[in-house]
């Protein structure tokens, strides 16, 4: 037996006794775990640290960088999450149908775990952290596998949260790192059907691709966000510049953020020297269409893949439009159906865009940026799934429980 598949045994075996654990002791668990983050920051920093270093050697770009720092502000938020997903309503447990059905048998669906959650992501530290406590809250084991570059940083929380959640009396391997950060591990993780009931792959277009079409165990698709923002021809053009701004820039390293700015025509050279002039503050490079070059004299020529591409960085493609029906055929087209926006003081358009656009969240007059777990309510979240089956959108504890149908009887036959 190899040590993954050992340490996916032990997590099923620690997934059966947290799956029978009450609230009270999952939400202490998660308590003692927010606790062991703030009290260990300074071992966190240190070892984040040394991985920004070899990051920073590695010519990891900024933003990316970005994704990986941890500094006392990032763990406290670290650790208010955890004390947010602890104040949630526990999902498991919960009856939303009791029927009586002609033969007297009482039916009840009642929500349950779902048992081994393993997770590979990349570079987001912050994520270990999340992820532990959405599992714990609704009863899952999780195994987790981070990338390379955050590795020192993700064994560092994960001591800590595993050292935390024994002292609350649960399985310390409810909690657990896979320790092997190369191809070979992900690869036995879509293979390990009798210990994983699912796995959720969160990083890029690459990963997420060769883990959906290999996977042999369930699999949850999230991350990969191209979304875009829509400027009708009705729109407040301050309100739109500003909107763009803040997707774009804010963080463009997440994939909530915008990678693409839709223009109409009737407004464009009015709105995109506005738009530019906030843009050009953070040094964007816009990668446009020809009349988007007619306008923005500075604007790269853009080619049909810059339309697909989540560049995770500062650009932002642009092309003008004829109409809500182009931007919404375009949406349609390059799209990865993660989050959307159209800005618009016209009812109808903002209507029509928010029934025909194919995404996990759509907008009116608001950033993409939003899309979030905690600003959803949900305390953090594992990812933002993109497919339709099961769950869409930020993925909370909830969205970590399945069902399963509790039958009474009093002595019937079929």
């Amino acid at each position: 037996m190899t040590d993954i598949t050992r340490q996916g045994a032990a997590a099923k075996a620690a997934s059966r006794i947290l799956a029978r654990s009450g609230a009270r002791a999952k939400n202490s668990a998660l308590e003692a775990m927010a606790r062991a983050l703030e009290d260990n920051a300074p071992v966190i920093i240190e070892a984040n640290r040394a991985d920004v270093d070899a990051a920073q050697r590695g010519g990891m770009g900024a933003a990316l960088l970005d994704r990986l720092v941890l500094d006392e502000r990032r763990i406290a938020g670290m650790a208010g999450s955890v004390r947010e997903i602890a104040a949630l309503m526990d999902p498991v447990g919960r009856s939303d149908k009791v029927v009586k059905n002609a033969d007297g048998l009482i039916i009840e669906r009642r929500s349950v775990p779902l048992g081994v959650v393993a997770i590979i992501y990349e570079s987001r530290p912050n994520v270990t952290a999340d992820a532990a406590a959405l599992c714990i809250k609704s009863g899952n084991a999780v195994i987790l596998r981070g990338g390379k570059e955050s590795f020192g940083t993700n064994r560092a929380i994960t001591e800590i949260m595993r050292g935390a959640v024994a002292e609350a009396g649960l399985p310390p391997d409810c909690v657990s790192l896979v320790s092997d950060t190369t191809r070979a591990s992900v690869d036995a993780l879509m293979n390990m059907t009798e210990h994983i009931d699912l796995l959720i792959p969160r990083g890029g277009a690459g990963l997420i691709g060769h883990v959906t079409a290999n996977a042999r165990v369930p699999v949850i698709q999230t991350g990969v966000g191209n979304c875009h923002v829509y400027v009708e021809s009705s729109a407040d053009l301050d309100m739109a510049a500003a909107i763009i701004f803040n997707a774009k820039c804010s963080r463009p390293s997440v994939c909530n953020a915008a990678e693409t700015l839709l223009v109409d025509r009737g407004i464009a050279g009015a709105f995109l020297p506005r738009a530019v002039a906030l843009l050009d503050a953070k040094g964007v490079q816009l990668r446009g269409c020809p009349e988007t070059c007619l306008i923005i004299p500075s604007a790269v020529p853009a080619s049909d893949e810059d339309y697909y591409t989540e560049f995770l960085d500062f650009i932002l493609a642009v092309k003008v439009v004829g109409g809500i029906g182009e931007a919404i055929a375009h949406i349609g087209k390059y799209g990865t159906m993660h989050s959307e926006a159209i800005v618009t003081n016209n009812y109808a358009h903002a209507q029509r865009f928010l029934g025909e656009v194919d995404a996990a969240a759509v907008y009116v007059n608001a950033s993409t940026r939003f899309t979030d777990g905690g600003v959803f309510g949900l305390g953090a979240e594992l990812g933002i799934s993109t497919q339709k089956l099961h769950a869409r959108g930020p993925m909370g504890a909830e969205q970590l429980t399945s069902t399963k149908f509790v039958v009474y009887g009093s002595g019937q036959v079929r």
